[in-house]
């Protein structure tokens, strides 16, 4: 049999197991036991949140700013680093090159800042939609 008959026949098999489940699920499970499995799901989707809780709590407790500012420390990096790269680095080169000062100005290659920077701008926007939605 080739691959795209055994996906075909694989899906169709799955579809069907599938399909029995249910109607399996539905004669021999009692409401009682079915709002038991919604709660346990309930908790197993919970947990991981449970647990970054109880990290973030534990992170919270030391005085020290290497560990509870390591989020913060990245974000100011990020900063400084767009700082430089879009003002100071631009201004920087009209000096010398208008002064003739003939010194090199360092560049930043900016292709991971953006990621970086991206990626914790779009988390905070994540998280600004889960609190209007009060998750």
């Amino acid at each position: 049999m080739s691959g795209i008959a055994a996906d075909v026949v694989g899906g169709a098999v799955q579809g069907v197991v599938e399909g029995v489940g249910e109607v399996l699920d539905r004669l021999f499970t009692s409401d009682e036991e079915r709002a038991k499995l919604a709660l346990a799901r309930l908790e197993i989707e919970r947990l991981p949140a449970l647990k970054q809780i109880e990290v973030n709590l534990a992170e919270a407790a030391y005085a020290s700013v290497f560990v509870t500012g390591w989020r913060p420390a990245i974000g100011w990096v990020c900063a400084l680093a767009l700082v430089w790269a879009f003002l100071l680095q631009p201004v920087a080169t009209w000096a010398i090159s208008t002064f003739a000062l003939g010194l090199p100005v360092p560049a930043i290659v900016s292709d991971h800042l953006f990621e970086l920077v991206l990626a914790m701008l779009g988390m905070a926007g994540l998280r600004t939609f889960e609190k209007t939605k009060r998750r």
